[in-house]
């Protein structure tokens, strides 16, 4: 068996074409951030509140039970607020923070969780961020889809030649990946301010935001020598 020209030839030309796939599926998973604050006038109140604010956050996403697949803390911070008068360091008050992040499947649970969490004192959810697992069996789909596109330009192009495909000799997956991604701070948000009423605010009616995948190949094939 010859070996492909890298070039082509006149008796084996070579055709290279792109073959793209745009779709749309629903998500996975919905991922929330939380923020829980505390501010006093020294170190240990601080430090208090903010064990006690972390900990009944923790108790709600928790209690949430599998439909919480992923929860992580992600940076502590406690910091003193320096007096803008007088003189040498005097401290007027700390500022606390912790910051979760919570992965949710169900998304059932998600409008009450979020609810309950944003009820809580000095605490700010923001969220939600929709999005696919990276074994989606969408990604599978987009990049046949792209592989199907390229063969169906590369038969076109090789009609309009009055000939035909002769063989595939070479595939490049140059990527799937969220069609038009937006950054992490510019996506779809809410914020949500501590509630100061006795009763429980009713859950909230979120929907999830529908995925769009882009996926793209390109091909090179063998023609078998047309006659112009």
């Amino acid at each position: 068996m010859t070996t492909p020209h890298p070039y082509g030839t006149p008796g084996a030309p070579h055709l290279t074409v792109r073959g793209e796939a745009h779709l749309e599926a629903a998500p996975d998973l919905a991922r929330i951030a939380v923020t829980l604050t505390a501010r006093g006038r020294d170190r240990r109140s601080t430090l208090d509140d903010l064990t006690r604010r972390n900990a009944a956050a923790l108790e709600l996403l928790k209690s949430c039970g599998d439909a919480v697949e992923h929860l992580e803390t992600g940076a502590l911070t406690v910091t003193p607020e320096l007096s803008a008068h007088g003189r040498g360091e005097r401290v007027r008050a700390h500022h606390g923070a912790v910051h979760l992040t919570a992965e949710l499947g169900d998304f059932t649970a998600l409008g009450e969780l979020a609810t309950r969490l944003a009820d809580l004192e000095l605490t700010r959810v923001d969220g939600p961020w929709w999005t696919l697992r990276p074994g989606s069996p969408a990604h599978r789909e987009a990049r046949q889809q792209a592989v199907h596109d390229a063969l169906r330009r590369a038969r076109e192009y090789a009609e309009a030649l009055g000939t035909e495909l002769a063989a595939l000799i070479e595939l490049g997956d140059t990527g799937t990946m969220p069609e038009q991604p937006e950054p992490f701070a510019r996506t779809r948000s809410m914020a949500f301010a501590a509630a100061t009423e006795d009763a429980g605010p009713a859950p909230l009616d979120l929907e999830p935001r529908r995925q769009r995948i882009h996926a793209e190949v390109t091909a090179r094939f063998t023609l078998r020598p047309p006659r112009l």
